[in-house]
């Protein structure tokens, strides 16, 4: 199991704040992330979303049927599907254009993959689930339009990120290039 309590607390505190750069592993995975707007509204957006879902993978019991969707943002529920999500009639129009734009370009980056589910979203996070093949390490703002978000997926090439991508394209990301594994120790320095 590559999820735990314990990785998910630390988890946590680097979505909240950017850790040392002496702490991190040696190898993580890079996305490249081209943004429509400023980059660092962008990652603020990016961060809203993500922490209470790794929030609810700490303290949620995911024995229940539903989680509770009171702290996820409501542009990002809007975009979703499902209960608490906004697919239903006129909901996905009530969204922000940069996630209905994100919406999309999530699905041409998929080859049409739909919109996720709001629960089934969340419970990727849960630490039993060994489908989120990732965990949040850092976010970067490589340029006026750029961000770089590095993820730790324990020196894996290739691993389940689609959940990822979904938060990182409604956020606003025009583009994504990515995974890349990255030796940490070459990357640039905040």
């Amino acid at each position: 199991m590559m999820h735990t309590g314990d990785s998910l607390a630390a988890e946590l505190l680097r979505v909240r704040q950017r850790p040392g750069a002496d702490a991190a592993p040696p190898v993580l995975s890079l996305f490249v992330i081209e943004v429509s707007g400023d980059a660092a509204a962008y990652l603020e957006r990016l961060r809203s979303v993500l922490t209470p879902a790794v929030r609810l993978g700490c303290t949620a019991d995911f024995a229940q049927e539903s989680l509770p969707v009171g702290e996820i943002p409501g542009w990002f529920a809007e975009v979703c599907s499902g209960p608490g999500g906004g697919s239903g009639p006129g909901g996905e129009e009530r969204a922000p254009r940069f996630a209905r734009a994100g919406r999309e370009a999530y699905a041409d980056h998929t080859g049409g993959g739909g919109p996720w589910d709001l629960q089934d979203w969340l419970y990727r996070f849960d630490p039993d689930e060994d489908s989120r093949g990732w965990e949040w390490w850092d976010a970067t703002v490589a340029g006026p339009s750029r961000v770089h978000v590095r993820v730790d997926s324990w020196g894996e090439p290739s691993f389940g990120c689609q959940d990822l991508l979904w938060a990182v394209f409604t956020a606003g990301a025009v583009r994504v290039e990515g995974p890349m594994v990255q030796i940490t120790s070459l990357r640039e320095k905040p």
